[in-house]
């Protein structure tokens, strides 16, 4: 069993595990128990009351944050040559069609975010198992499959993030950074949570929003009240 450092058992004495904190109050706690030498990332995990299987209840879409994520993502984008201009413009890292794929093949992942145009998308498709698991492909619902590229990479570039539910229930989603300040942080996850909550589907039964924990990189979770979304 690894040991725990110092610094970590006094964080842990700071969080009470039953407690129910507030957004606010559950950020500052975070911020203040970061054991963390650098920018850790801030994350919220949201345990849902659906069932993933079902094509109505795999909750998945995109936000954006209002006071972005901290990190500046770099943005792949697959299109025509007519295309590519927009997209450099835009602030795209990456931009081109056949060279990028050889490269993905060839186990090339330096980006964080692909956008395609939807007639690329069978090109695309030649990566998809190499994309797909990664959470890396191109979608129509997240809005990075589009013909309006250079809207989509300044979206990205923005802070808009997504999301989405993973076999067992629960979205996990990266809000900010611990530099950020807690009504910040707050803001983001509540812009976040408050999206999934109009996202209920119909056919869901009993209770939607289960839990909600905020943890950054390497502090112990923080539990929020999830009576105080809306």
């Amino acid at each position: 069993m690894a040991k725990i450092s110092k610094k970590r058992k006094v964080a842990e004495a700071k969080v009470d595990s039953e407690a129910l904190y507030s957004l606010n109050d559950a950020m500052a706690l975070i911020k203040e128990v970061n054991t963390a030498k650098f920018d850790a990332s801030v994350d919220v995990h949201v345990r849902l009351g659906v069932d993933p299987r079902k094509a109505d209840q795999a909750i998945r879409g995109t936000v954006t944050l209002p006071n972005g994520t901290g990190k500046t993502k770099r943005v792949l984008v697959f299109c025509t040559p007519d295309k590519e201009q927009e997209a450099k413009d835009a602030g795209a890292d990456f931009v081109g069609m056949d060279e990028l794929i050889t490269k993905i093949q060839g186990g090339w992942l330096d980006f964080d975010v692909c956008v395609a145009m939807p007639q690329v998308m069978a090109k695309v498709g030649r990566v998809a198992r190499v994309l797909g698991p990664r959470g890396l492909m191109p979608n129509p619902k997240t809005g990075t499959v589009t013909m309006n590229i250079s809207q989509a990479v300044t979206e990205v570039k923005g802070g808009k993030i997504a999301f989405r539910v993973d076999k067992y229930g629960i979205i996990h989603s990266s809000i900010g950074r611990v530099s950020f300040k807690a009504d910040k942080l707050a803001e983001n996850a509540n812009e976040l949570l408050s999206t999934i909550v109009k996202m209920k589907p119909s056919t869901a039964k009993g209770t939607y929003m289960k839990s909600i924990t905020v943890a950054s990189t390497m502090s112990p979770g923080v539990k929020v009240d999830t009576k105080s979304i809306r």
